[in-house]
């Protein structure tokens, strides 16, 4: 049995199977049968790392952060190796949904990862020592209400456990464009570009930073796919986005969004949801809707993240600019 801790003799059977059966209800989603069963485990071998990080785990589950920070800190002290370790991963999402940017820091370093500035500046932003920026973690895809009506979208990390959503979801996410999701630590499936480049598909944890900004529907009559990529960049240069659904949304079941996907990036027929990227760029305006000799159909149904103060006035220049080949009608903000 692998033990994640200082092993000084081999946990109890009693150990064992207090433990085995809280993972068991834990997948029942009976998380507070589960909680007694753990502390039970913890109070049997208090010195056991595993112990505090099983619970840590469990806090995590029920988004008690408190909780979890206390626990995985107790299963830290009792590690027996520098780096590395999953216990610090954990710690490292307890701190960030607190916003506790020291302990957030010394979770990353200690399992290894670089952070830029001085973890000693803690009441100076300038020196580094409050929210960890400029990591660098490039960009990834985030499945939003993992347990229910799953949407897989893009974004960008900003540290190991929160990314900034750059697609506009759909309404049934409950999630806007611009928002900041906790994301947990393992990937459950990835998305792979033509240009080569692998992407992770993170599990949403729970909003961490809402967005002001409210989607929006609409249709578009747009003759050819330059008038729909120019209501896109339209929206892009004001500082919003736009986003042609009818091209980007692709429904697929859990096995397959949970697995490796190919992600054409609008070289193919077969789009990712939300695919908005250019060769190796995952991102706002890149996608396309097929591939060449496909027939386009004008009718789009387009997502809109904008201010209520914007929106139509982005909508009637878009058509001011070539009002022979677009037209927009049915206007709805959806969330």
């Amino acid at each position: 049995m692998r033990i994640f801790g200082k092993v000084r003799h081999r946990p109890s059977a009693s150990w064992r199977q207090a433990t085995d059966r809280a993972f068991t209800l834990i997948g029942d989603g009976r998380y507070e049968d589960a909680g007694a069963l753990l502390t039970r485990a913890a109070d049997l071998e208090p010195w056991l790392s595993e112990s505090w990080f099983n619970l840590a785990l469990l806090h995590k589950f029920r988004h008690d952060w408190e909780q979890a920070r206390s626990a995985g800190l107790r299963a830290v002290a009792l590690l027996d190796r520098e780096a590395g370790a999953p216990d610090w991963w954990n710690v490292g999402i307890a701190a960030t949904a607190l916003q506790d940017w020291p302990l957030a820091r010394r979770a990353w370093q200690a399992y290894g990862l670089k952070v830029p500035g001085d973890p000693h500046g803690a009441g100076d932003r300038s020196k580094g020592g409050g929210e960890p920026v400029g990591m660098e973690l490039g960009s990834a895809a985030v499945r939003l209400s993992p347990e229910g009506e799953a949407e897989v979208v893009w974004g960008r990390r900003l540290d190991p456990a929160r990314l900034e959503v750059l697609s506009i979801p759909l309404p049934s996410s409950g999630r806007r464009w611009g928002e900041v999701v906790l994301h947990d630590g393992v990937p459950h499936g990835e998305r792979v570009t033509a240009a080569g480049p692998s992407y992770p598909v993170f599990d949403e944890i729970e909003l961490w930073a809402p967005s002001p900004v409210p989607t929006w529907v609409v249709l578009l009559e747009a003759a050819t796919e330059a008038d729909r990529d120019a209501l896109e960049q339209l929206a892009s240069d004001a500082g919003f986005a736009a986003e042609d659904w009818s091209s980007s949304v692709r429904l697929l079941c859990r096995t397959c969004s949970e697995s490796e996907m190919p992600s054409d990036e609008g070289d193919g027929e077969h789009l990712d949801p939300h695919d908005h990227s250019e060769p190796g760029h995952p991102g706002p305006l890149g996608h396309r809707t097929a591939g060449s000799g496909s027939l386009w159909v004008p009718e789009r149904e387009c997502g809109i993240a904008a201010p209520p103060g914007l929106v139509r006035g982005l909508l009637d220049g878009w058509v001011a600019d070539s009002p022979g080949s677009r037209e927009w009608r049915d206007l709805e903000e959806v969330c």
